[in-house]
């Protein structure tokens, strides 16, 4: 296993190991394919360590056939990893059209952020992906301070990935690592639209 070297040892009077062990806020965001498939390359990484292992959908239907989902859910039912759960919060709203008001759809992302609160608080999960979280923050129907505060507060070893574009600076600010995916090129920008084994 590569031996990663920090540019600089901070003066905080923790440990290695402490410094190492601690939990971390990770946001995947920008306009580049991947942020989401990157969080659940790392769900497999915490399945493997046995983690238990939350992943809250905020964007994709219900109603979607997720290869991931799949794989990782059947992974959880094998026993010899992590456990998963998946919540999937709403119908798909900022992709396609669905019956509701966005009040509804407001209120739905809503509860799910409270389900999160009430997970992290009797820390249900080691590992947490909130998978397309940035757009309710973005939509305004999540306060950013209330989501800062909680993550800030979460006890124990409870690690947490949010994916999405346009991620808020203040989130930015808060994560422990933030990965910006880029766009260089796209089949979408040659009318090509997505493809089984490719986008799910």
């Amino acid at each position: 296993m590569p031996q990663g070297k920090p540019a600089s040892v901070p003066d905080d009077g923790l440990t290695t190991r402490q410094r190492r062990t601690r939990p971390l806020l990770m946001v995947h965001t920008g306009p580049g394919k991947g942020k989401s498939t990157a969080a659940f390359g790392m769900a497999l990484r915490a399945w493997n360590q046995g983690w238990p292992i939350g992943v809250f959908q905020f964007v994709k239907s219900a109603k979607w056939r997720i290869g991931e989902e799949r794989a990782l859910t059947v992974l959880g039912e094998t026993g010899e990893g992590g456990t998963v759960t998946w919540h999937k919060m709403g119908e798909g709203w900022s992709w396609i059209q669905r019956a509701g008001t966005e009040e509804d759809h407001a209120a739905d992302a809503r509860e799910g952020w409270e389900q999160i609160k009430r997970d992290l608080a009797a820390e249900t999960y080691r590992f947490y992906v909130l998978d397309e979280f940035t757009y309710p923050l973005k939509w305004g129907w999540l306060d950013l301070d209330d989501v800062l505060e909680t993550l800030a507060a979460r006890p124990g070893s409870q690690h947490v990935v949010i994916t999405g574009r346009d991620a808020p600076e203040g989130l930015i600010e808060a994560a422990d690592l933030v990965t910006e995916m880029g766009k260089v090129r796209h089949p979408m920008d040659a009318g090509q639209k997505g493809q089984k084994g490719i986008e799910w």
